[in-house]
């Protein structure tokens, strides 16, 4: 007989919690919504009561509500801890608040997060876990910032004035008189969150994952920041259609499949190298394959499997010189043979189906090769685990039934775009210009499909890096540099 997991005996949705909290009689034997724990109070060391609540949130997954109360000297604190392990990727979460229903998005913020508002460059180091929303963030930090102004207003005037001038920042923010800003959640153990909504615009609201360096890896306590990489790659396991003496054509009996230090590098052939896996920092093998797109340019396919804690990575890479201009592709998808066009969508390419409510920021996906229908799969099934993560679909008691029928409505039409019922446009914006879309007509021009060429903004250029790249006459600068540094060294 199967037994129900523990996670799902423990972990329910709030609204359950209140179900079953209603009903409970405290010590009668009936099972408690809240464990309570006599712990030591680190202020007056007496005993004092720890609660704690196992709980799900929607969108994201469990947490452990902990809350302090000491009888003696009535000291109080509260936290959250994750339940969950810590995550292959890093996250970093952006959300641009531009309207007072935005204060209202709940936020996780983990013991390993970093929050930050960009507009005044204020920010939040790991510390404390907290579960609330963009206006409780806000209204903390003033609260904290405003505790012992009054002794620095008399030792430290200037750094009082100073603070006072971010408080008053913070409460206008707060009461909804300074629109727009910008908060950021970064958490490289990928356990913090902001809550989305099917009401974001393109630009308001992004996610993007990231490999963690050695150095959170070491903070997070997944490794002694020592290398553990192999000098020689580790046995590959890759699918036998990708060795390459069993590839169709068949590749020449004298290729290595670890040659990575010969000068050029083959078309079509599997190279693998040893690397780090940024999941665990055990030893693993990344592959790597140079394809020739057609009427496009060269990319790389690389891809990353750990055979220690099953991390799994797959990226493509775009070479060559950096274009002048971006680059805005534009399709109609009008039958289901539409659906099978190759697609590419660089790591900096923004993605957007105006027909389906849909925006993929730069960075949310990665490097991706594929096709239309591809693409747009992995979108829903990716958004569809995170909104509903319960076994029944439902999203959980504590989902709002009016979000909750937006999000299915949303699904439904992108469901119906994936199986060619209705048209709609892809568009991709790519300020590298390194994105790509099968066309059928190629050399001709496409009917459906419309390329355009676009100054990039200047936003673009310095998150880019390149207002900060000069590939011309540095020489020459270096050179007249020194010249006037000796000329007034001489003067």
């Amino acid at each position: 007989m199967a037994h129900p997991s523990l996670a799902k005996d423990l972990f329910e949705d709030m609204g359950r919690k209140v179900a079953e909290a209603s009903g409970q009689v405290g010590e009668d034997g009936e099972a408690r919504v809240v464990d309570e724990i006599d712990s030591l109070c680190m202020n007056c060391h007496e005993n004092g009561t720890t609660r704690l609540l196992l709980t799900k949130i929607p969108f994201f997954r469990e947490i452990i509500i902990m809350s302090f109360d000491c009888p003696h000297c009535h000291f109080k604190n509260s936290e959250i801890q994750p339940a969950g392990e810590i995550q292959q990727r890093g996250a970093r979460y952006t959300l641009k608040v531009d309207r007072a229903e935005a204060l209202n998005r709940q936020i996780v913020k983990s013991d390993t997060c970093v929050f930050r508002i960009e507009e005044i460059d204020l920010e939040i180091p790991p510390g404390r876990g907290q579960l609330t929303n963009v206006e409780g963030m806000l209204t903390m930090v003033t609260s904290d910032l405003e505790q012992k102004q009054s002794e620095r207003k008399e030792l430290v005037p200037e750094m009082y004035e100073k603070i006072e001038g971010v408080i008053q920042t913070l409460k206008q923010m707060t009461s909804g008189s300074k629109y727009p800003f910008t908060i950021t959640v970064d958490d490289p153990a990928g356990n913090s969150w902001i809550e989305p909504s099917t009401d974001d615009r393109s630009g308001i609201y992004s996610r993007h994952e990231y490999a963690r360096t050695t150095d959170q890896n070491v903070s997070l306590g997944l490794g002694d920041g020592a290398e553990d990489v192999p000098e020689e790659a580790p046995a590959t396991g890759i699918r036998p259609e990708y060795h390459a003496t069993q590839m169709y054509p068949q590749m020449p009996a004298e290729s290595n499949v670890n040659n990575v230090d010969e000068e050029d590098i083959v078309e079509n052939q599997v190279y693998s190298f040893p690397s780090s896996c940024p999941g665990c920092m055990k030893s693993c093998a990344t592959n790597m394959k140079m394809v020739n797109i057609p009427h496009f340019k060269q990319v790389v396919l690389m891809s990353t499997v750990c055979e220690h804690c099953g991390y799994r990575s797959n990226e493509v890479k775009t070479g060559g010189v950096v274009p002048d201009k971006g680059r805005k592709i534009t399709l109609s998808v009008e039958t289901p043979e539409d659906l099978a066009r190759d697609i590419l969508k660089a790591e900096s390419c923004a993605m957007s189906c105006p027909e389906l409510s849909l925006s993929v920021e730069p960075g949310t996906l990665g490097g991706r090769f594929t096709t239309v229908e591809g693409i747009l799969t992995q979108v829903r099934d990716d958004l569809h685990s995170s909104i509903f993560d319960t076994n029944d679909n439902s999203g959980g008691d504590s989902l709002d039934p009016a979000a909750k029928r937006k999000w299915e409505a949303f699904f439904d039409q992108l469901s119906a775009a994936i199986k060619g019922e209705i048209t709609f446009t892809i568009v991709l914006e790519d300020p590298l210009a390194s994105s790509y879309v099968q066309s059928f007509t190629a050399p001709e021009p496409d009917p459906q499909m419309k390329v355009e060429d676009y100054e990039r903004t200047e936003e673009e250029m310095e998150n880019l890096g390149l207002n900060d790249i000069k590939t011309e006459g540095y020489g020459e600068d270096e050179g007249a540099t020194h010249n006037g540094v000796a000329a007034e060294i001489g003067t």
